[in-house]
């Protein structure tokens, strides 16, 4: 009993954290329950599903990465078209300041004389 408490109080916080002598106490419980014949079979019958299962949550992991990569890139996108929109909208202006700039340099001079002298 006072080796269980010393193993809980070095214990980290650390939810999945096991240690050897918790490993030990597992295969000791085991050994007792299950039987000497049974315990090889078992154990490959464990360690098949826990394979399975880590492999299902690696592949949820990569799924749920590439869904957000996915969905950073259509913002990235979104971001991309509003700015493009911008620029679109800046050359427009643009385009119409150089329009009435050249439409005021094409008066003729003496439009542009009469006007100084009425001053």
């Amino acid at each position: 009993m006072k080796l269980l408490l010393s193993i809980k109080t070095s214990q980290k916080n650390n939810m999945f954290d096991v240690g050897f002598w918790e490993l030990c106490l597992v295969g000791l419980v085991s050994l007792l329950v299950i039987g000497p014949e049974k315990l090889p079979k078992a154990a490959r019958v464990a360690g098949f599903w826990i394979g399975k299962t880590k492999s299902i949550v690696a592949t949820v992991q990569t799924e749920i990465k590439e869904e957000l990569q996915a969905e950073e890139m259509r913002q990235i996108l979104k971001e991309q078209t509003a700015v493009e929109e911008v620029q679109n909208l800046i050359e427009e202006g643009s385009d119409e300041i150089n329009k009435i700039s050249s439409s005021l340099n094409s008066l003729p001079d003496e439009h542009v004389n009469k006007t100084d002298e009425s001053k």
